[in-house]
């Protein structure tokens, strides 16, 4: 009887989870449902198949999520304007456009992420920052949490913790944003930071801000105690029982068609391709024989591809014909580093075999290179 009474005790703070084979047939009300998977491309394509699959009139939807290293910019915005892409490579931090505007933001395993499904008529962010906030001031009442005019939740008002972003459909609606529980600051501060100068767009810019993490405010706080306080909050406000659905979002039975979903978000003309039209305007400082050459350059670039292409060189630095050969191969070619990588190298094979210029070739591929 002690012993009962004991495992009732330790069962209440406790929120049920677990995993479905057909969550969407469930009664009408709401549903709280939770991923395994840490990976960004398939947690995404989650939210798509939510929004486009299931009858969210019938049935209001949280779904809570977390991802492994990853840079998620806002539908239209231009990754090269908001991150550091080179650093994205070198630390394997993946980078992912989702469906919804808004900003960029940096997630890892210390960063919780929460998408409230609606319908559109339904459809109201502050009301769902609000249930965040007072979950928080439920786990923890001495935090000064508040929600902002902009929809972001502040800490000790000037501390951004949490952002938010929204895709509105015809019918169905979600609104989703992050909660820094730990997340790596050091991390989020270098890869959200671009070095290209001479970039114009008319992309969505991120505002910059000022970030903390609730652990900084209070060390006993984890990630998973955050997403019970939510989830208890949700299901008191939707009158359903306080119980979290594990999904699989690799599972074909549970999710048909969330593969292709799921590969469409990974692919290049998506995360790269679908960025608005920009320019580039720089120079490249670039040193050759204890001089230093200024090379300017001025590209246009269209659906991650580049348009225009003018390289000022000094005279005599590349034959005229290798020149016109490199400028034409570029137009149409990715703005990628991989892809003129493979251009040059094969106009390289094509260059005269000649030291000093085979060094000026590889100089000048080299800085080009580096913009991307």
């Amino acid at each position: 009887m002690v012993l009962q009474s004991v495992k009732n005790c330790l069962w209440l703070p406790c929120v049920l989870r677990t995993p479905k084979a057909c969550f969407w047939s469930t009664a009408g009300g709401g549903l709280i449902i939770q991923s395994v998977s840490n990976d960004v491309y398939q947690n995404l394509a989650v939210e798509d198949w939510i929004h486009d699959h299931m009858d969210l009139e019938k049935q209001q939807v949280l779904f809570l999520w977390r991802n492994s290293p990853a840079v998620v910019i806002g539908r239209h915005q231009n990754p090269w304007q908001e991150c550091n892409l080179r650093l994205l490579r070198q630390k394997n931090i993946k980078l992912a456009r989702r469906r919804s505007g808004g900003g960029t933001v940096y997630h890892d395993l210390g960063n919780i992420n929460l998408t409230f499904f609606t319908t559109r008529k339904k459809y109201e962010r502050m009301e769902n920052l609000k249930l965040v906030v007072k979950a928080l001031k439920a786990l923890r009442p001495q935090l000064d949490v508040h929600v902002t005019d902009r929809y972001d939740i502040l800490l000790d008002r000037q501390y951004k913790i949490s952002g938010t972003a929204a895709k509105l459909g015809r019918t169905s609606a979600y609104h989703h944003c992050t909660l820094l529980c730990n997340a790596d600051k050091f991390v989020l501060s270098s890869v959200l930071k671009s070095p290209f100068k001479g970039l114009k767009s008319n992309a969505t810019p991120s505002v910059p801000a000022l970030v903390k993490n609730l652990l900084e405010e209070d060390p006993s706080l984890t990630s998973e105690m955050l997403l019970d306080a939510i989830a208890k909050e949700y299901a008191m406000q939707h009158q359903i029982d306080h119980h979290i659905t594990l999904i699989n979002p690799a599972d074909e039975i549970l999710l048909p068609g969330i593969s292709d979903k799921t590969k469409e978000l990974q692919t290049w003309e998506w995360v790269y391709g679908k960025t608005p039209k920009f320019s580039i305007s720089t120079c490249l400082n670039m040193v050759y024989k204890d001089s230093v050459l200024d090379v300017k350059v001025n590209m246009d670039v269209k659906h991650g591809r580049i348009e225009v292409c003018n390289i000022d060189l000094p005279e005599q630095w590349l034959p005229p014909g290798l020149y016109s050969e490199l400028v034409k191969s570029l137009t149409g070619t990715k703005f990628c580093p991989n892809e003129i990588t493979a251009l040059v190298t094969t106009l390289l094979r094509v260059c005269p075999q000649d030291d000093e210029l085979h060094s000026r070739w590889s100089l000048l591929c080299e800085n080009m290179i580096r913009l991307m």
